[in-house]
Formats: structure tokens, C-alpha cells, sequence
């Protein structure tokens, strides 16, 4: 099993960045493939970028946003750059014991309890 927390969210300028972390706790951290995923209000939760064997992005973050692991200090990070309004929601990191990380959340057996991000015009 692993424990998730998620910090590291706030307000910011559309432009500015956030460097969002995912502490995670469980004797078997490095055999996880990791996920961060975003809800904005009245939308569905969205797969934002994963890390295991490859890293992968959605579309709407490739080149803006940079998922990386330290696994010496069991910490997921997601170094959001360039943020714009539509990035404004509640983050999400989420594990599973998956090799390469999967892009719906069914696949994902944990998760933590989100860190709000929001990004003013």
C-alpha cells in the first residue's frame, strides 16, 4: 500500500509557475508508476502527466508542464510553467503498481486528497 499527500498549490498569475509535490509513504514507493491528475468545478477529473517506465503528458500541458520523480525522498513532483486560467482546478497525485503509467483513473489504486491550484487573468 502507499499514502499520498499532495502540496504545494496556490494562487498565481496566468504566466507564473508552481511546483506542485506528492509525498508518498509505503515500503514498495519505487514500483509505482505515478500520476497527477486535475478536476476543475463542473468538470470530469482529466489525466495531466504520468512517470514509470516513460513519462507522458496530456496534450493541453506537453511543453508547459515536467513530471519528475526522487524516489530517495519517495516525492513526485509536477513543475508547472507557463500557466494559464483553464490549468485552475485541483490536482491530484495518484499511484499504481502498474510499470507504465495509465492515463484513466480507474487503473490508479491510490490516491491523494488534491491540492487546489488556481491561475488569475
Amino acid at each position: 500500500q502507499v499514502q499520498l499527500v499532495e502540496s504545494g498549490g496556490g494562487l498565481v498569475q496566468a504566466g507564473g509557475s508552481l511546483r506542485l509535490s506528492c509525498a508518498a509513504s509505503g515500503r514498495t514507493f519505487r514500483s509505482y508508476a505515478m500520476g497527477w491528475f486535475r478536476q476543475a468545478p463542473g468538470k470530469e477529473r482529466e489525466f495531466v502527466a504520468g512517470i514509470g517506465a516513460v513519462t507522458d503528458y496530456a496534450d493541453s500541458v506537453k511543453g508547459r508542464f515536467t513530471i519528475s520523480r526522487d524516489n530517495a525522498k519517495n516525492t513526485v513532483y509536477l513543475q508547472m510553467n507557463s500557466l494559464k486560467p483553464t490549468d485552475t482546478a485541483v490536482y491530484y497525485c495518484a499511484a499504481t503498481m502498474r510499470s507504465f503509467p495509465p492515463k484513466q483513473e480507474g487503473e490508479f489504486d491510490y490516491w491523494g486528497q488534491g491540492t487546489q491550484v488556481t491561475v488569475s487573468s
